[in-house]
Formats: C-alpha cells, sequence, structure tokens
C-alpha cells in the first residue's frame, strides 16, 4: 500500500470559532501533517515567506484585505500551493472568480464543511 504524503495546512480566516472547527476536523486527518493559522492578509504572507504550506484554506472575507487578493498573490508566488477557498460568499460569481483566478476548489462554510476531509485525501 502506497504511503500518503502529508500535507502543511494553512486555515486562514478572521473567525475564531471556524479556525477551532476545521483544526478539530483536521487534527487526526491521515494526510495532515501540521496545521498553521492565520487571521489576516498580513499574518499569512508573514508565514508563506517562512514556511511552506501545500495547502491553503482560505476565506474571502478578512479584515484587511480580501482573500481574492491573498489567492492571486499566493497563485503567483506560491505556484505549488493548492488554494481551497471557503467562504459565505457562496454565490457563483465569487465561485468562477475564485476558480479562475486558480483556487483548487470553493466551498460555501454554510454547508460544505463535511467536504474538507475528503478533499484534502484526494489532495
Amino acid at each position: 500500500m502506497e504511503q500518503r504524503s502529508k500535507h502543511t495546512v494553512l486555515i486562514v480566516d478572521d473567525s475564531s470559532l471556524i479556525i477551532e472547527r476545521l483544526i478539530e476536523a483536521l487534527k487526526d486527518h491521515e494526510t495532515v501533517e501540521k496545521i498553521l493559522t492565520a487571521k489576516g492578509y498580513g499574518e499569512t504572507i508573514e508565514i508563506l515567506n517562512e514556511k511552506q504550506a501545500d495547502i491553503i484554506l482560505l476565506d474571502i472575507q478578512l479584515a484587511e484585505k480580501s482573500g481574492i487578493d491573498l489567492l492571486k498573490i499566493i497563485v503567483k508566488d506560491h505556484p505549488e500551493t493548492k488554494v481551497i477557498m471557503f467562504s459565505n460568499l457562496a454565490s457563483d460569481y465569487y465561485m468562477n472568480l475564485c476558480k479562475k483566478l486558480g483556487a483548487k476548489y470553493f466551498l460555501d462554510k454554510s454547508k460544505d464543511f463535511e467536504l474538507i476531509p475528503g478533499i484534502l485525501a484526494s489532495i
């Protein structure tokens, strides 16, 4: 049986509650080696400059700047990093925009929470 590679996952969300729920859902996942968290744009850029994140769970609505601005930078400067957009702004407009800009997946926070472990297993 082949050994799955382990990923470093960065959760970017300004809600502590969402971060805690995601950590709880992912902490024992067989493909997650390490979980990093950031609450905003600047903190995310700092983490990406210091450490390598394989997968980023990224909210659109952040305090400082939009997650869409962050998505553009991640795709440009860290093309090997897979981005999963995870937002309450789950309209077709945002989904199409984020996918066009390079997001691998776009999930609705209100109903797609339980899909995250399966998606991580497939990456």
